[in-house]
């Protein structure tokens, strides 16, 4: 099945330089696995499913433990992400990072400490280990019948196992299948910048799930397109969410990547939202240098390597060009689909054409 369309596909200007696939996989040893759950009404249990799970695994399926170091940052705090306080305070999580809907927090939460027993249990039986999941929501209950609560253990383990190295699928899939994006109909992004830095090449990647944004904000490259893509308007107010999660092989400290995560607020804001009052905007950045033993593990003095801050700026221009070009990706990839509340409504997919005539209007392309 070919891949879809993506922002550079349609000759949208982006800067930077990606890395082979454009992806947060880039970084090596990150994988993606995807779990979309799409089913039609059924009377006395749904009015239809448009949802699902999405994992990002920092080290893939390794056959240990192994920490990454981490920041986060809450821009605007309507949403979730559990774990957060966890690395606000220690600097590193283990395991996945799984995103998916609201109301199916608590059980990708569960299915993930499931996998995590299952997969590493040895661990978790000798060292009286315990897991907290790093899970971020963003509300889908426009094209989902949310409060069904339609993900299920298995849809999250599914995700977990399938997870792969290469290229990422975009749109419709995963947590971003129920997704909206200015108005437009969102979902699952992704984006990769090359970094050369101290004589060292890095790279660093970005995933989204788009959910945020008014239409009459909404602009590509400066050029405000959503004054001119005025039709099938579906919010009154800025009423989404989303989650940014920025990995890099860079090493970098938890101070650090804490001042990284932050940049995800200009990313997101490159295409015009200022982050609503009612907008969950949740920054996530990690690193996969430095690796260490489990926390249970860790010897008495710890090595660490780290670049200077003041080569931090290549970073920050890095995560703001990829979260910026993750979110189109986001739109452009998706597909039209029709609401469960209000029922009946068609949210569209942004017009490739369309978009292009605006931006060749604008003398933008």
């Amino acid at each position: 099945m070919p891949h879809p369309p993506r922002a550079r596909d349609l000759g949208l200007p982006v800067s930077g330089t990606s890395g082979t696939y454009n992806a947060i996989t880039d970084v090596p040893g990150v994988t993606v696995g995807f779990s979309t759950v799409i089913e039609e009404a059924v009377p006395g249990r749904h009015r239809g499913l448009c949802t699902g799970v999405s994992a990002i695994l920092p080290r893939g399926t390794s056959g240990e433990i192994t920490p990454v170091w981490a920041g986060v940052h809450s821009f605007n705090g309507n949403g979730e992400l559990t774990g957060g306080h966890h690395i606000a305070d220690l600097g590193w999580f283990m395991g996945p990072v799984m995103l998916t809907n609201s109301h199916s927090v608590g059980m990708v939460s569960h299915a993930t400490v499931g996998w995590m027993i299952d997969r590493y249990a040895d661990v978790f039986e000798r060292d009286h280990m315990w897991c907290l999941p790093v899970v971020g929501e963003t509300y889908d209950g426009v094209l989902n019948d949310i409060n069904a609560r339609g993900v299920t253990e298995a849809h999250a383990r599914a995700a977990l196992d399938h997870a792969a190295p290469g290229p990422v699928a975009e749109g419709n899939v995963g947590g971003g299948a129920g997704m909206i994006a200015y108005e437009f109909k969102g979902g699952t992004g992704t984006a990769s910048r090359r970094i050369t830095v101290a004589g060292a090449a890095y790279t660093l990647g970005v995933m989204v799930q788009a959910n945020h944004g008014t239409r009459a904000a909404f602009e590509v490259a400066g050029v405000p397109v959503g004054r001119e893509m005025t039709e099938d308007l579906v919010y009154p107010s800025e009423m989404g969410s989303i989650i940014v999660v920025i990995a890099t092989d860079a090493p970098l400290l938890p101070h650090q990547l804490n001042r990284l995560a932050r940049r995800g607020g200009i990313g997101i804001g490159r295409n015009g939202t200022t982050g609503g009052h009612n907008s969950g905007d949740i920054f996530l950045a990690f690193s996969t240098a430095n690796p260490q033993a489990n926390p249970w593990h860790t010897p008495d003095v710890m090595t660490l390597a780290a670049l200077k801050d003041s080569h931090l700026d290549y970073f920050y221009t890095a995560a703001v060009q990829a979260t910026e070009e993750a979110v189109l990706n986001a739109m452009v990839a998706a597909e039209d689909r029709v609401a469960v509340k209000p029922a009946g409504k068609l949210v569209r997919a942004i017009d490739h054409e369309r978009l292009r005539a605006v931006m060749v209007a604008a003398r933008a392309i």
